[in-house]
């Protein structure tokens, strides 16, 4: 991933609703595993996060909303008292190198196990349907996915509940927004797609009934940050934790004509197929989500810079967020501004490596 070309659309300033970016360069939300069993943010994190603050905007890893959300070895969450205390030394050094910064919510669903959970209760989900693959990282090891328990009718304003008091926490550690993570087969996309969707009750049957879960989750954030600063997060195309339903055009068009109701901070669109393509159709493009959805759009996965740049001047995108460049190149923006060569890529086996290794230890330019 070399820059050849000016770049001028990507490296533009641009204005976020109330926010002034510097670039359209988004830090894309990536796991990286360093916050601990307890999941709690430490100096580290923060080190890591400022480093790469020439983005335009950031997007932290997804965060867990409550202990039910867990599903994935050391994350962070934002439901407890100290893990919000500790959030703010991650948006104050942030801050300091003049970004703004969001917090992406978070609940894995049925790709979790019982063993993340209090009495081993099983991973919950819109209806009993187990991730068809190989296993799962927990804390005894990999292990085999598991058949999830279907959630109560009853049960689900509870977790709508917990996601409005992650944002709230979010607030009060100083994030300047929040994206809601309703993609990559977590539980929001389970309830979106008629794949993983086979409810009877208001949450299931059709793209409208599907649909209202992520509908009042965006509503009641909406009590604790203006739409300004709310973003939702969607992947179309994605076969990632066994998604892919035959409806997926209707279902997402669907979901963001609706969305565009609200005037959010942005869509995020993960539109490219580096995780993988579901194959029922054509892949979907930004170009469509623009024809239904007016406000910023955000598009994903795979880009190269000059990719970027052309998405933007054509007007499909406003912001495109980089994840993988940005783990070994904390300076990315800089590099692509002087055309500087990029670090090689990260190994694969430092992503979660639990330390500074793989994490906040690969060079500026100008230090090496």
């Amino acid at each position: 991933m070399q820059a050849q070309t000016a770049l001028s659309s990507l490296l533009s300033p641009f204005q976020l609703r109330d926010l002034s970016l510097k670039n359209r360069v988004a830090m894309a939300p990536m796991t990286r595993s360093r916050a601990g069993v307890e999941r709690i943010p430490n100096a580290l994190m923060a080190e890591y996060y400022a480093q790469r603050s020439g983005a335009g905007l950031i997007i932290t890893e997804a965060t867990v909303i409550s202990p039910q959300a867990n599903g994935w070895l050391n994350t962070p969450g934002i439901y407890t008292d100290e893990q919000t205390e500790a959030w703010k030394q991650v948006v104050e050094a942030v801050h300091r190198q003049g970004t703004p910064i969001f917090l992406q919510l978070w609940h894995c669903g049925r790709a979790s196990h019982s063993s993340f959970h209090e009495n081993n209760q099983l991973p919950v989900a819109p209806s009993a349907i187990k991730i068809n693959g190989d296993y799962i990282h927990t804390p005894k090891g990999k292990q085999p996915y598991e058949t999830p328990r279907a959630l109560e009718t009853e049960e689900i304003p509870q977790i709508v509940e917990n996601y409005c008091q992650a944002a709230r926490n979010a607030k009060i550690a100083g994030f300047d927004g929040v994206e809601i993570h309703g993609a990559n087969g977590y539980l929001i996309d389970t309830f979106l797609q008629s794949k993983t969707n086979q409810r009877t009750d208001q949450y299931g049957g059709s793209v409208e009934n599907r649909y209202r879960f992520l509908k009042e989750i965006v509503e009641a954030i909406l009590t604790v940050f203006p739409p300004s600063r709310l973003a939702v997060r969607l992947s179309p195309n994605g076969v990632y934790n066994d998604m892919g339903s035959p409806d997926y055009r209707e279902t997402f068009l669907y979901v963001a004509q609706q969305l565009n109701a609200y005037q959010l901070s942005y869509l995020h669109i993960v539109d490219g197929l580096g995780f993988g393509f579901h194959q029922l159709g054509e892949p979907m493009t930004l170009k469509e989500f623009r024809d239904v959805f007016s406000d910023p759009l955000m598009g994903n996965c795979g880009y190269t810079p000059e990719s970027a740049d052309e998405t933007i001047s054509n007007g499909f995108a406003d912001l495109i967020a980089f994840g993988r460049p940005f783990i070994s190149n904390p300076d990315l923006v800089e590099r692509l501004a002087h055309h500087w060569p990029l670090n090689p890529p990260a190994d694969i086996k430092d992503w979660y490596s639990f330390d500074a290794k793989g994490y906040t230890d690969y060079p500026f330019y100008q230090e090496s």
